[in-house]
């Protein structure tokens, strides 16, 4: 809404400017990057500023000689235009602005923030990658919800989005698992003991590492049945795809929980031979070259970096083979106009690699290629170690949020607001998760502290939730007011401004998160909007006055912060509840 409204005063400034510039013969082509209007000292002086500093020069004048002759110029006080000095301040049509934002949010429902910048491009957003060695753990939860929001995100403004993931199922990661799984098991299953198929697989993996760490065969053991995998051994293969399916069928539940999907899943056995085709491709263009060892090699001096091995001396492939491999073939299935990798801040180099190479390689989308890279994220007792089984599993993660949730919703007599407590703690977990990792930038590392994300005041998901509960519950209860035509000329609080305010910003920061990738952006607007309605919904009373016309007023904001929430909430991957 203020954009909006900003730039059609800017426009209108700008063409006085020009106007005054052209009887004196001056030359205002460079007007337009010289107008930055900022906000007056209170709102008193109005809504905008535009201060005139940087036209005197031009016009000879001061510049609050030029703010005086724009305000007569433009309309004076009655089109709500005051000068303070060198600033013209504009105040803003209140009423008029909040009817515009109001009948704009009926009628977009919930397509309101949504845009059409992105429409027509293609996006293939790749993100999670999990090992079928170990169940999801607290780093897969930051990446899968980046990653998922991310792409409503992009969506929501307009994009043809396709989410992807690679299946890391091969290597000597995965056989690991395999040989403590000979060699400890017994013959037991997931099934046999009661345990979810992937932490099955992880304890074996955990289980490997502490025999490896007495037993120094243990490496050349697993060496060997990688090996005997790569030559198509039939009994290693068997346990492998049995393995394999016990991991991936772990992880998809904790995906369902999570609400995390994909259209498409490649796995790594099945795409790590494609690379070398491209490795050939070139050494014949003279791209690449090969050493005297006999590996091939990537020269990046001109990126300031030194040679990179692309296959080793023997032939075979190292990781940035394969995906160099994958990429090509994406882009063949589904060509994308932007393809996006949701990787951790450990993994810069490995895509600055890629990405050079494929350049080099002349592929023209290769300069559409983004790495969206995030910081790490650990919990307050510290780092985590898969090897060691210190790593936090996801669904551990998350079944201690619902216990703490469910032990809160009991405490605080919440219970009988639900139909179904467990399922009202379960959102409120995934909400608190969630909000939780999506308020810090990407970029930045961070502490997730349970108990904090659960919290039901300040910046949290609980919190959100909450407010949306409330706001559903007020307009529930409202009965015929709801009926009633609204008149925003009544809505003449600051605080009512300052809400509508926050409201019409929502379609510019879904904007701005999917040009940055960058859901912070909107996980933060969405808090300051629910907090300034919380603050608002204590203070005055919205449906219970005796002005029913003011009531049906309060009311319809009321409701565009309700939709304003509830879109901001699928956008981020939180759960909407209607009682809490």
């Amino acid at each position: 809404m203020m954009k909006e409204i900003t730039e059609r005063w800017r426009t209108r400034v700008l063409s006085a400017l020009a106007s005054m510039a052209e009887q004196e013969c001056i030359d205002s082509t460079k007007f337009a990057a010289l107008l930055t209007p900022g906000s007056p000292p209170n709102s008193s002086m109005g809504d905008l500023a535009f201060p005139m500093f940087p036209f005197a020069g031009s016009f000879k004048k001061s510049p609050a000689q030029i703010a005086e002759q724009i305000a007569e110029h433009l309309g004076g006080n009655a089109a709500g235009i005051q000068t303070a000095g060198p600033y013209l301040n504009v105040t803003i049509d209140r009423s008029a602005a909040i009817a515009a934002l109001l009948k704009n949010i009926t009628s977009a429902g919930d397509n309101w923030g949504s845009g059409s910048e992105l429409s027509g491009k293609r996006i293939m957003i790749e993100f999670s990658s999990p090992n079928t060695n170990k169940p999801l753990h607290l780093g897969h939860l930051r990446n899968d919800i980046l990653g998922i929001s991310c792409a409503r995100i992009l969506e929501a403004r307009g994009a043809q989005v396709r989410k992807v993931i690679i299946i890391n199922n091969r290597g000597v990661h995965i056989c690991k698992s395999m040989l403590a799984y000979q060699k400890f098991s017994s013959g037991e299953t997931p099934e046999s003991l009661g345990i979810k198929s992937d932490r099955f697989v992880g304890d074996c993996y955990v289980r490997y590492n502490q025999w490896a760490a007495q037993d120094s065969s243990a490496e050349q053991q697993v060496q060997s049945m990688l090996l005997a995998w790569e030559n198509g051994d039939t009994e290693i293969k068997k346990l492998w795809e049995l393995m394999n399916k016990w991991a991936l069928d772990g992880i998809k539940i904790t995906y369902r929980r999570t609400g995390i999907s994909f259209d498409h899943y490649y796995f790594e056995s099945d795409t790590y031979i494609l690379g070398k085709e491209q490795i050939q491709k070139g050494l014949e263009d003279g791209v690449f070259y090969r050493h005297e060892d006999g590996s091939v090699r990537l020269d990046m001096a001109e990126i300031g970096l030194e040679t990179k091995v692309l296959l080793r001396p023997n032939g075979t492939s190292v990781y940035i083979t394969q995906d160099l491999g994958t990429i090509v073939s994406r882009h063949e299935e589904w060509p994308f106009d932007q393809h996006i990798y949701v990787v951790g801040s450990e993994q810069e180099y490995h895509f600055i690699v890629l990405f050079f190479a494929l350049r080099k390689l002349g592929y023209p989308w290769a300069s559409q290629l983004r790495h969206l890279s995030y910081g790490m994220v650990n919990l307050p007792e510290g780092k985590m170690k898969s090897r060691e089984g210190t790593v936090v599993d996801a669904d551990n993660l998350i079944d201690s949020l619902v216990e703490q949730a469910l032990n809160e919703v009991k405490e605080k007599g919440r219970a009988s607001d639900s139909a179904s407590p467990e399922e009202t703690a379960e959102k409120i977990a995934i909400a608190a998760l969630h909000y939780y990792l999506l308020q810090v930038s990407p970029k930045k590392d961070m502490i997730f502290n349970p108990r904090e994300s659960l919290s039901f005041t300040g910046s949290t998901g609980p919190y959100l939730q909450y407010v949306v509960a409330r706001v559903t519950g007020l307009i529930a209860k409202s009965g015929d007011i709801d009926k009633i035509p609204p008149s925003p000329r009544l809505l003449t609080r600051e605080d009512e401004w300052q809400i509508a305010r926050r409201i019409g910003e929502f379609p510019e920061l879904v904007a701005r998160a999917a040009e940055k990738l960058d859901p912070s952006i909107l996980a933060n607007g969405l808090y300051e909007l629910a907090k300034d309605f919380s603050h608002y919904y204590h203070e005055v009373p919205i449906v219970k006055t005796d002005d029913r016309i003011l009531a049906a007023s309060r009311l319809a904001l009321a409701k565009a912060v309700l939709t304003t929430l509830k879109n901001g909430f699928l956008l981020l991957n939180i759960p909407y509840i209607e009682s809490m």
